[in-house]
């Protein structure tokens, strides 16, 4: 099961090549870069590990790169992601997100269905490893 989350994750994969071109334009328009990890990619698990602190002042792809690199290093079976934050005054916001790693086999996300009180069900998620 392929795990999709963010803008391209139905997409292969970005090279770094293209990594990086992604990171330009996100530098291009100054929004800051944060670098964020996990091992539960759980839907619902919106609050992954960051690694480091996010790139306000950077104007340059090769230091994220860097950055990617050393959690690469680090956690290589994680997904890994970078958020692009645009921090004008009114939208102080996640503008982008996108998976730059995951793990060589990914996990089975299951949904389990319950029945509960008359004709209404209820839906949960597990995560299979």
């Amino acid at each position: 099961m392929r795990i999709t989350q963010g803008c391209f994750s139905f997409l292969p994969d970005l090279t770094d090549e293209q990594i990086t071109a992604q990171v330009e334009y996100c530098l291009s328009k100054t929004w800051a870069i944060g670098v964020e990890y996990t091992y539960d990619p759980h839907p619902r698990n919106t609050f992954w590990d960051m690694w480091g602190n996010p790139m306000f002042d950077l104007s340059d792809a090769k230091g994220v790169m860097m950055e990617l690199a050393d959690c690469r290093k680090a956690h290589p079976e994680s997904y890994i992601r970078f958020n692009a934050f645009d921090s004008t005054r009114g939208f102080e916001t996640v503008t982008m997100s996108f998976i730059v790693n995951r793990p060589k086999v990914e996990p089975t996300i299951r949904m389990i269905r319950q029945e509960v009180d008359g004709r209404s069900q209820r839906y949960s998620f597990e995560t299979v490893r």
